[in-house]
């Protein structure tokens, strides 16, 4: 009597990608902490997810008047095309603390002034290639009232 053993295994066209899990991005921002001075700099933001994103993101803005900000914040990004997506439309809730240097005076830590931060994003993940893409965005918030940026990264 002869027993056969058959072992079996899904095979699919289409399996999901492990790509889009880590994510790196330096960026130019602008924001709006009053209604005359436009802040201009840079950010750089790390975060981890496919879906639903958590990370940190600092920025460092000025403005014509030479007040200076830094931006500590924690991210939690929500991507629209489902749980498995790492592009497309996102929308992107961030709080932290927010450090105000008045009049070009030494970035020190504890800053003269300081508040907390938060704000909504929306934007946009555009891939290019395997592993780099491009994000234009918007955000409201607190104390600042709108911003707008620009990164690109590199996801693993």
């Amino acid at each position: 009597m002869k027993i056969i053993f058959l072992l079996a295994s899904p095979a699919f066209a289409q399996e999901p990608s492990n790509k889009g899990g880590l994510w790196i991005c330096p960026g130019a921002e602008t924001s709006l902490y009053s209604i005359y001075n436009p802040f201009f700099g840079g950010s750089l933001s790390l975060g981890y997810g496919k879906g639903a994103s958590i990370g940190v993101k600092a920025a460092f803005l000025t403005d014509t008047h030479n007040m200076t900000t830094l931006e500590i914040n924690f991210l939690l990004r929500w991507y629209f095309l489902g749980r498995d997506s790492f592009q497309g439309p996102f929308a992107q809730f961030i709080g932290g603390p927010v450090f105000l240097f008045p009049n070009n005076s030494n970035i020190d830590i504890p800053a003269e002034y300081g508040s907390l931060s938060a704000g909504v994003n929306l934007g946009w993940r555009f891939l290019i290639g395997r592993h780099l893409f491009l994000e234009p965005n918007v955000r409201v918030g607190y104390p600042y009232i709108a911003g707008a940026g620009l990164s690109a990264g590199f996801y693993f």
